[in-house]
């Protein structure tokens, strides 16, 4: 089933708990009657209050919100390569095995980096 021949299944869907919601019937109700009729298709409870929810608030639309489009990503190894180059650049660190440290360390950041060393090989 294409995308939209699945979205005209939802607005059927969800025009007949519209319809349903507005003859006074009750969220399981409606899901027992879209149960009976639509059989393995049919919306969830969660789904059917959802849209019963949103009935009452006035919002009879039955088209799913317009969502942004998300952003396509690409990677390659020129990508990687210049963000590689931009941390470099503009961090002022280093790949040193497989973390990124800074270059300089001051006098407090070494000492307790040689104190850490030492515990480590002590143990």
């Amino acid at each position: 089933m294409s995308g939209d021949e699945r979205d005209i299944k939802n607005m059927e869907t969800r025009s007949a708990i519209g319809f349903f919601f507005l003859q006074g019937k009750a969220p399981k109700g409606i899901r027992t009657i879209l149960k009976e009729t639509l059989r393995k298709h049919a919306p969830s409870y969660a789904t059917v209050k959802n849209w019963e929810a949103q009935f009452k608030r006035g919002d009879f639309s039955t088209c799913d919100a317009n969502r942004p489009e998300r952003h396509k990503t690409l990677t390659t190894p020129e990508i990687i390569d210049q963000i590689q180059e931009l941390i470099l650049e503009d961090m002022e660190m280093r790949k040193l095995s497989v973390k990124w440290v800074p270059k300089c360390l001051n006098a407090d950041q070494n000492l307790q980096r040689r104190q850490s060393s030492e515990q480590i090989l002590e143990f």
